[in-house]
Protein backbone atom coordinates (compact mmCIF):
# COMPACT_ATOMS: atom_id res chain seq x y z
CA UNK A 1 0.00 0.00 0.00
CA UNK A 2 1.11 3.52 -0.71
CA UNK A 3 0.00 6.45 1.43
CA UNK A 4 -1.78 9.46 -0.06
CA UNK A 5 0.35 12.26 -1.55
CA UNK A 6 -0.12 14.33 1.60
CA UNK A 7 1.22 11.41 3.67
CA UNK A 8 -0.34 9.72 6.61
CA UNK A 9 -0.16 6.74 8.89
CA UNK A 10 -2.11 3.55 8.21
CA UNK A 11 -4.90 2.81 10.67
CA UNK A 12 -3.83 0.64 13.58
CA UNK A 13 -6.61 -1.87 12.84
CA UNK A 14 -5.59 -2.84 9.26
CA UNK A 15 -6.03 -6.54 10.04
CA UNK A 16 -9.57 -6.02 11.31
CA UNK A 17 -10.41 -3.94 8.24
CA UNK A 18 -9.30 -6.81 5.97
CA UNK A 19 -11.41 -9.35 7.85
CA UNK A 20 -14.35 -6.96 7.67
CA UNK A 21 -14.08 -6.67 3.87
CA UNK A 22 -13.33 -10.31 3.04
CA UNK A 23 -16.08 -12.51 1.66
CA UNK A 24 -16.24 -16.20 2.62
CA UNK A 25 -15.67 -17.37 -0.96
CA UNK A 26 -12.37 -15.43 -1.11
CA UNK A 27 -10.77 -17.90 1.29
CA UNK A 28 -9.05 -15.48 3.68
CA UNK A 29 -7.71 -17.59 6.55
CA UNK A 30 -5.28 -15.24 8.30
CA UNK A 31 -4.11 -11.63 8.01
CA UNK A 32 -0.76 -10.26 9.10
CA UNK A 33 1.46 -7.47 8.00
CA UNK A 34 3.88 -4.70 8.73
CA UNK A 35 2.13 -1.34 9.05
CA UNK A 36 5.44 0.46 9.40
CA UNK A 37 7.64 -1.35 6.86
CA UNK A 38 10.58 0.77 5.61
CA UNK A 39 9.21 1.36 2.10
CA UNK A 40 5.43 1.24 2.58
CA UNK A 41 2.92 -0.74 4.67
CA UNK A 42 2.73 -4.41 3.75
CA UNK A 43 -0.33 -6.54 4.40
CA UNK A 44 -0.07 -10.32 4.33
CA UNK A 45 -3.17 -12.32 3.48
CA UNK A 46 -3.15 -16.08 3.80
CA UNK A 47 -5.84 -17.57 1.57
CA UNK A 48 -7.12 -20.98 0.59
CA UNK A 49 -7.06 -21.25 -3.21
CA UNK A 50 -6.56 -23.91 -5.86
CA UNK A 51 -3.80 -22.00 -7.63
CA UNK A 52 -1.79 -18.81 -7.65
CA UNK A 53 -4.04 -16.80 -10.00
CA UNK A 54 -7.22 -17.00 -7.87
CA UNK A 55 -5.20 -16.33 -4.71
CA UNK A 56 -3.79 -13.12 -6.19
CA UNK A 57 -7.17 -12.11 -7.63
CA UNK A 58 -8.90 -12.64 -4.28
CA UNK A 59 -6.18 -10.81 -2.33
CA UNK A 60 -6.43 -7.84 -4.70
CA UNK A 61 -10.24 -7.84 -4.47
CA UNK A 62 -10.23 -7.81 -0.66
CA UNK A 63 -7.59 -5.08 -0.46
CA UNK A 64 -9.27 -2.94 -3.12
CA UNK A 65 -12.64 -3.30 -1.39
CA UNK A 66 -11.03 -2.27 1.89
CA UNK A 67 -9.42 0.83 0.34
CA UNK A 68 -12.65 1.86 -1.38
CA UNK A 69 -14.98 1.29 1.57
CA UNK A 70 -13.07 2.73 4.51
CA UNK A 71 -12.88 6.53 4.91
CA UNK A 72 -9.71 6.23 7.00
CA UNK A 73 -7.96 4.79 3.93
CA UNK A 74 -9.05 7.54 1.54
CA UNK A 75 -6.18 8.27 -0.84
CA UNK A 76 -4.23 5.09 -0.10
CA UNK A 77 -3.29 2.99 -3.15
CA UNK A 78 -2.83 -0.76 -3.60
CA UNK A 79 0.54 -1.11 -5.33
CA UNK A 80 0.38 -4.82 -6.06
CA UNK A 81 -1.10 -8.11 -4.90
CA UNK A 82 1.32 -10.98 -5.19
CA UNK A 83 1.07 -14.36 -3.56
CA UNK A 84 3.59 -17.18 -3.29
CA UNK A 85 1.97 -20.55 -3.84
CA UNK A 86 2.68 -22.88 -0.94
CA UNK A 87 1.93 -26.54 -1.51
CA UNK A 88 1.09 -28.26 1.76
CA UNK A 89 1.48 -32.03 1.82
Amino acid sequence: MEPPAQGGEPPSDLRALVYGCARPEEGVEHVGGHAHAPSEPVQGLFLLADSLAPAETNAAAVCTRRLESRPELLGWTLLRAEAPLLVID
